[in-house]
């Protein structure tokens, strides 16, 4: 009798450890499922935290007609879905408003807009080794949102995760034909809808293409940069934290895009985006705490030197064409800066 099934014997008795043990390894994975259905970081760990209450309170009647690790997604998916059902849909920037001058009014914060929530990890965490950054990514992940939320479902756990269609049918007590037609009009949907021109290490064009084709299951794992992009990153730090604008200036392509949510301002193009940097955002101190992943993406943890101390200013998220920083996804909101914090 393996480990497993011995876990499994205790946790069907009523023993909690054992069930925490037997899940546990399952929970990361729950979540980020969890967050591609909903693009909240909130409402997923919710998700994540009623589906497990869920499996705790029914595994007494698991009779392992599937694996442990379908049975979970089976009712993390259904979880999220009946989240879903209730929830707006989450947009970046230029899905909500349009490109702002950057030295007028930058608005203030909207709090109306769902906005897509940003997945944070630590350099080294060793739970992001093996996903595919294009199943992670912020356009990716917008895309996602624009669908309704059974083709959402349907589209993830087989072209993201892998699921056979009679896995996903299992998942989405359907059946097979109608997981097939899900996923068909999922695709469809995709490949009709108007795509922003690239903009992230993959492009918004990519992921795109990648719903509307599915993800390769055989895609490049969330790897760190490349030394070109790596010297990119150490280079835009060392400006940055100098208020060196034509430093970082020199690293952005010419049709470089600043996003700032829950603000309803963004930037397009390298010139707007330098008069940001030079008449606003580097006009005080920042500084680089630590540095993060955020969806596939090279991640700074900023603060900003502020009547007389440094408070928690900015995630800046550095989205890559090559050795050009064609994104900056700068992520304000308060709760998401505390929980960066923690992450990083």
């Amino acid at each position: 009798m393996t480990d497993a099934t011995l876990l499994l014997d205790r946790a069907r008795s009523g023993d909690e450890s054992a069930f925490a043990a037997l899940v546990g390894p399952h929970r990361r994975e729950l979540q980020r499922h969890c967050y591609r259905i909903l693009g909240s970081l909130a409402d997923a760990e919710d998700a994540t935290q009623d589906a497990l209450l869920a499996a705790w309170r029914g595994i007494a009647g698991f009779a392992g007609h599937s694996s442990l690790r379908t049975w979970l997604y089976r009712i993390a998916t259904r979880t999220s879905l009946r989240v879903a059902e209730r929830r707006p849909v989450r947009v970046l920037s230029w899905d909500a408003h349009p490109a702002r001058d950057p030295l007028g009014d930058l608005g203030a914060p909207d709090e109306a807009t769902a906005w897509l929530d940003p997945w944070i990890a630590a350099v080294d965490d060793p739970a992001e080794a093996a996903v595919r950054r294009d199943t992670i990514s912020l356009a990716f992940l917008a895309a996602l949102q624009q669908l309704p939320p059974s083709q959402r479902a349907a589209l993830i756990l087989r072209d993201v995760l892998d699921f056979s269609a009679a896995e996903t049918a299992e998942v989405l007590d359907a059946t097979v034909a109608s997981v097939n037609s899900a996923l068909q009009r999922a695709r469809a949907s995709r490949s009709r809808a108007n795509s922003p021109r690239a903009t992230e290490d993959g492009g918004a064009d990519a992921a795109q293409n990648a719903v509307a084709e599915g993800p390769s299951v055989e895609g490049p794992p969330l790897e760190a940069p490349d030394a070109a992009q790596q010297r990119a990153v150490d280079a835009f730090v060392a400006a940055f934290e100098a208020g060196d604008v034509a430093g970082i200036v020199r690293l952005l392509a010419d049709d470089v895009r600043l996003t700032m949510p829950p603000l309803p301002a963004w930037f397009d193009g390298i010139a707007d985006v330098t008069a940001f940097f030079a008449e606003r955002s580097l006009v005080t101190p920042w500084r680089v705490r630590a540095r993060a992943v955020v969806n596939g993406m090279p991640a700074l943890i900023a603060e900003q030197f502020a009547e007389g101390a440094w408070r928690p200013g900015a995630i800046m998220a550095l989205g890559f064409r090559g050795s050009e920083i064609s994104w900056i996804a700068s992520f304000l909101d308060p709760a998401l800066l505390e929980r960066a914090g923690s992450a990083s």
